[in-house]
């Protein structure tokens, strides 16, 4: 007996020219007939004149309708399986190559390592995995995944962290967060000889900011005097600045996170060259009392949070970055570094350091860019999907 046909999606000529250069993803606007595809299904992508431009996975409710896999044209499950485990290993056998001097890193970047939709992390001995849409949600999907990764990597302990909002955009049911393989969820992980705490089951996104990893390196590099860590979160800049600075002052609205950033502190007490002073405080306020204190610095770090989480809200996002930068370029002495941080996607670099220019502009001060950086190897840029660089790094000197 024949295996069943899969479903055939007609695209627009829009969306096949979005895939011909290189992106992965068709929006609802761009189906122009789904073929009978569900939730979840395996599908074969037509152009406009019918033909076949490869297959992919179709979400039901997701504004991004499908998720192109590959240009061949898959028969069968087994074939999706097929490849899935092997992207899984070249993701995993790519980090190998490129992660020094850390026992963490993002193992399965989604679009960037060719399997939209799935993240995998590593901390030390847990490992957490993302999924984020319909297709890697199916039961014998999602255990053959867990399956790979435990024969490509020996995990023992393998954790599902869940993204209430995602799943309501893709119309999945409620799921807790939880472990899916072995027994503990907590650990600690080592990053450029910095530890740090991680618990899986709390704390934001899968909990560590991995993709900072290379600029934490890079910041403390340039390390000096007195520093402010701006949006510290678990303490990420200023337990590396604490090795190379004479006093660390770090801020978080965050109390839950300080309280994290000071156990990570105590962790790394006989490296570090002074002790931190942790600040529960909004970064708008507090940096807004300093300066009008007088208070300088040697060197300020700015990662907060994304401003910008779709384009409607670039407008306030713009001013939020300028206003975080305007204070921290007037608290810098002459000489001083800043560092600063965004992690909004639809903020691109030009916009970014446009930002940067009006803020020292209105500051008057000279600002030279020393280095601009983006987020670690482990989390890499796909050309065609733009989606997938978020993060700008810029390192300054202020005179």
């Amino acid at each position: 007996m024949n295996a069943p046909s899969l479903p055939q999606v007609s695209i627009s000529a829009r969306a096949a020219t979005r895939l011909r250069g290189g992106h992965v993803w068709v929006y609802a606007s761009d189906v122009t007939n789904d073929g009978g595809a569900t939730a979840g299904s395996l599908v074969h992508v037509l152009d406009a004149r019918q033909q076949v431009i490869g297959s992919a996975v179709y979400s039901s409710s997701s504004q991004i309708k499908l998720r192109l896999l590959t240009r061949e044209r898959f028969a069968s499950e087994p074939e999706l399986l097929k490849l899935v485990h092997e992207r899984l290993a070249a993701a995993i056998a790519y980090r190998e190559t490129i992660v020094k001097d850390s026992n963490a890193c993002r193992l399965v970047f989604s679009e960037a390592d060719l399997l939209p939709g799935l993240v995998l992390d590593r901390y030390n001995d847990v490992y957490t995995l993302q999924v984020l849409t319909q297709a890697w949600d199916k039961a014998e999907r999602k255990q053959a995944i867990i399956s790979a990764i435990r024969e490509l990597t020996q995990a023992e302990h393998i954790v599902e962290r869940s993204d209430e909002r995602i799943r309501e955009l893709e119309q999945l049911p409620p799921l807790a967060s939880g472990i899916v393989h072995g027994s503990k969820s907590a650990t600690v992980f080592s990053m450029n000889g910095v530890s740090s705490h991680y618990d899986a089951l709390a704390g934001q996104k899968t909990g560590g900011f991995l993709d900072q990893r290379e600029n934490y390196a890079a910041a403390a590099a340039y390390g000096h005097g007195t520093a402010l860590d701006v949006c510290t979160y678990h303490g990420g800049f200023a337990l590396h600045l604490a090795r190379v600075c004479e006093h660390v002052t770090a801020l978080d609205v965050s109390r839950e996170a300080l309280e994290v950033a000071e156990q990570n502190e105590k962790l790394n007490a006989a490296a570090n060259k002074s002790e931190i002073e942790w600040i529960e405080a909004n970064a708008f306020d507090l940096l807004k009392d300093y300066a009008f204190a007088g208070r300088l610095y040697d060197m300020i770090v700015l990662d907060p949070p994304a401003f910008a989480r779709s384009k409607r809200n670039l407008p306030d996002a713009l001013r939020g970055y300028k206003e975080l930068n305007l204070r921290a370029l007037k608290m810098l002495r002459p000489g001083g570094t800043l560092v600063t941080c965004s992690c909004s996607f639809h903020v691109d670099e030009a916009a970014f350091l446009e930002v940067l220019a009006s803020a020292a502009q209105d500051a008057h001060r000279s600002v030279r860019v020393m280095e601009k950086r983006t987020q670690a190897r482990d989390h890499p840029i796909l050309l065609g999907v733009p989606e997938t660089w978020y993060l700008k790094c810029v390192i300054c000197s202020v005179r």
